[in-house]
C-alpha cells in the first residue's frame, strides 16, 4: 500500500475550500503523479478559489470515461491537521471525503498503465470548491460532461462497500419579508409585523416536508425585528429543500413561489431568491445495466445504496451522463475531526476500478 504514503503527502496540507494556496498545492501535487503516467493537464485557473484541473488520457474509438473528484476540505487552517495510521485505519482530513477517493483513482489508472504502457479515453476531473457547493466548478462539470459515456465519481463508498446510484436534490432560497414598523406600546395597530407573517410562512413550508417520498423543507435561520418594543418592519427566512423526485423538486418550486407571494399579514411584502444548488440523481436503468456489466467484468456482486446528501455526481447526472458514485474508500466521520478511512476498503476498490479500466483498454467498451 505504498499508495498511503501519497495520501498522507496531500492529507497534511491544508486544502480547506477557501485556502486556495493549500488547495492549488494539492492539485500540483495529483498533476506531477498523474503526467507521470501519461495524462495532459487542463488547468482552469480561479482567482479567490482553488483551480480546477482536467487530467486527460489518448483518445480512441470506444467508449469515454471521465473520473470526478474534489481536492478541498471543510476545516480552515489549524482545526484539524495532521495524518495517522493504525492497522486498520488512516485517520485524517480528506482520508475517505475525498483525498482517499482521489488517490484510489490514482493508483487504478497507475495499475492500467503498469500494465499497458498507456492510458486511453479515461479522463480524470478534480474541482476545488465541492464543499461549499461547486457554485463555480459545476459550469466547468457541465460544460465537459456531453464528452463521455460514464461517469464514476470517487466519494466515500458505503459501509458494505456499496455504490451509490441515487442522491438527493438540494436547493437553497430566501424569503425577504417586508412589514412596517411602530411603537409596541402606543401606536400597535399603526405596525405590520413581518415577524408574524414569517411565522405563518414557515408553518406552510413545513407542511411541504413528505417524509415517505423523502422531501424535506427545513426553515434553518429566521432573523428580524429591531426591539421587543416595536412592530417588526422586516423578517428573514432561510430555506432548504431536499427531494428524491423530479416531480417533488417541481412541486417545491411552485409551492416556494405561492408561499411568498401569498400576505397572510395584511399589508406585508415578500421576496423569494435562491436556486437549485444540485439537482437530484434519481436511479436509473442506464445505471443498472452498467452495474450489471461491471459486476461481470470484477467478478463480483456489486451493491448500490442512495443517500440524502449531494455530491458533484447530482452535476453531472442532471446532464444525462450515467453516473455512479462511490467509487472511493469506506470511511466515516468525514467533516469531523474523527474522520478515518479503512485501510482494506482502499485494497478492495483499486483492485475493482483497475480491473474496470483495464477492460476498457482491451475492449475499448465498458
Amino acid at each position: 500500500m505504498q499508495y498511503l504514503k501519497d495520501l498522507e503527502k496531500i492529507c497534511r496540507i491544508n486544502s480547506f475550500t477557501q485556502n486556495k494556496r493549500g488547495v492549488d498545492s494539492v492539485s500540483r501535487e495529483m498533476q506531477s503523479w498523474m503526467e507521470e503516467i501519461g495524462f495532459e493537464t487542463t488547468i482552469f485557473e480561479r482567482e479567490s478559489i482553488g483551480d480546477h484541473y482536467l487530467f486527460k488520457s489518448k483518445k480512441r474509438g470506444g467508449d469515454r470515461v471521465l473520473l470526478l473528484g474534489h481536492n478541498d476540505t471543510v476545516f480552515p487552517e489549524g482545526k484539524f491537521e495532521g495524518y495517522r495510521e493504525d492497522e486498520n485505519w488512516v485517520y485524517g482530513a480528506g482520508v475517505c471525503d475525498m483525498k482517499g477517493g482521489n488517490i484510489v483513482a490514482l493508483e487504478s489508472l497507475r495499475e492500467v498503465y503498469r500494465e499497458f504502457g498507456e492510458i486511453y479515453n479515461v479522463d480524470f476531473l478534480l474541482v476545488s470548491d465541492e464543499e461549499s457547493g461547486s457554485d463555480d466548478s459545476k459550469y466547468v462539470t457541465m460544460s465537459i460532461a456531453k464528452d463521455y459515456d460514464y461517469c464514476f465519481v470517487f466519494e466515500a463508498s458505503g459501509e458494505s462497500m456499496e455504490v451509490v446510484t441515487g442522491r438527493k436534490g438540494v436547493g437553497t432560497f430566501t424569503i425577504d419579508i417586508e412589514g412596517r414598523a411602530s411603537h409596541a406600546g402606543t401606536s400597535y395597530l399603526d405596525g405590520v409585523n413581518a415577524n408574524l407573517e414569517g411565522a405563518y410562512k414557515l408553518i406552510e413550508l413545513t407542511k411541504l416536508t413528505n417524509l415517505d417520498i423523502g422531501t424535506t423543507v427545513n426553515v434553518g435561520e429566521i432573523s428580524g425585528g429591531i426591539g421587543a418594543n416595536t412592530i417588526s418592519p422586516e423578517c428573514r427566512l432561510r430555506v432548504e429543500i431536499r427531494y428524491e423526485r423530479n416531480s417533488e423538486r417541481d412541486r417545491l418550486l411552485k409551492a416556494l413561489e405561492n408561499i411568498a407571494e401569498k400576505s397572510y399579514v395584511d399589508g406585508t411584502k415578500s421576496k423569494l431568491s435562491g436556486s437549485i444548488q444540485r439537482d437530484v440523481m434519481e436511479e436509473n436503468p442506464q445505471q443498472l445495466e452498467l452495474i450489471g456489466k461491471l459486476e461481470k467484468i470484477t467478478g463480483r456482486k456489486i451493491h448500490t445504496e442512495k443517500r440524502g446528501g449531494v455530491s458533484d455526481a447530482n452535476i453531472v447526472a442532471s446532464c444525462g451522463l450515467t453516473t455512479i458514485d462511490g467509487f472511493g474508500p469506506f470511511g466515516d466521520g468525514d467533516h469531523t475531526v474523527r474522520e478515518r478511512a479503512s485501510r482494506e476498503s482502499f485494497r478492495i476498490r483499486v483492485d475493482m476500478v483497475s480491473k474496470i479500466l483495464k477492460h476498457l483498454q482491451r475492449n475499448l467498451y465498458v
